[in-house]
């Protein structure tokens, strides 16, 4: 079993859904045809190996004895200084120790796998750790979706008990002054969606009326695919409570683009223009 430093309950809850999405993964390999998913592609994993944790590079990159580059999987450094030398320090603790390295799909631009790691002959995981002492963002990052999407349980908690970046009450969609006072950083918005507009190559959520000062989140076409896929649609998203996150910009007002895990459906009742399935996948 693999847990985060002081969240045995959820990280015994992340692994099980984990464990039961693998199961159901290879049941359905084997009754499908294969076929190309670049989504599945780049959360493949890889064989496991052990190394040594030599060093921590910038941004939490993970040097290897071995001299391979690795990045937590999943896991989205934190912007905040005070915050991401907290994190620098939670890490560099496991100096010298072996670690478990899965990694996940093809290496990044700057040749460094994507990998879960756990500190060998223990329960720790990296990625987990982090993200359950409020230290980092579970998110997918430049990916279509997220690899480990129970990371997501183990950030509720932390936000929950107010840990790291959560000590501050997460951002609302209809404060502009504060949003615009974000701008070029990564940021968590909670909000309720007034209109979803569908155009030929992106679709727009908007969370306040034309004119006033307040969020606006893109979905590419491809995503919006994608986020159709699931179950959703405008019709099912208008007047739901979501969190989003992203890179926040402004240009006529607050703004950033989600991917296909970047919109969460916080807690409310299903309707009937979006199926069960998509419902649950998204919902927080």
């Amino acid at each position: 079993m693999i847990r985060t430093d002081g969240e045995p309950a959820e990280w015994r809850r992340y692994w099980a859904a984990r464990t039961t999405a693998a199961l159901v993964l290879i049941t359905l390999g084997a009754a499908a045809p294969a076929r190309a998913d670049p989504a599945a592609a780049a959360c493949r994993p890889g064989p496991a190996r052990t190394e040594i944790l030599e060093g921590i590079g910038l941004r939490g990159e993970i040097r290897l004895a071995s001299g391979a580059r690795a990045v937590l999987d999943s896991l989205r450094w934190p912007d905040a200084p005070e915050t991401a030398e907290a994190a620098r320090a939670w890490l560099d603790a496991r100096r010298g120790d072996s670690l478990v390295v899965v990694p996940h799909g093809p290496p990044d631009r700057w040749d460094r796998e994507h990998a879960d790691i756990q500190v060998a002959d223990t329960d720790i995981d990296l990625a987990g750790g982090l993200i359950g002492a409020g230290l980092a963002f579970a998110d997918a990052n430049e990916r279509d979706s997220l690899c480990r999407p129970g990371l997501r349980t183990v950030e509720d908690a932390a936000r929950a008990k107010r840990l790291g970046l959560w000590r501050e009450s997460v951002l609302q969609a209809s404060d502009g002054p504060a949003l615009r006072a974000r701008e070029g950083r990564f940021v968590v918005v909670e909000g309720r969606i007034r209109h979803v507009g569908e155009r030929s190559a992106r679709t727009y959520l908007d969370f306040v009326a034309r004119g006033e000062d307040g969020l606006t989140v893109t979905v590419s076409k491809r995503t919006w695919r994608m986020v159709r896929a699931r179950g959703l649609s405008a019709a099912s998203l208008e007047g739901r409570r979501v969190r989003v996150r992203g890179i926040l910009e402004v240009w006529r007002g607050p703004t950033l683009e989600a991917n296909a895990d970047g919109v969460e459906i916080l807690g409310e009742p299903d309707r009937r223009e979006a199926g069960p399935t998509g419902e649950r996948e998204l919902r927080r």
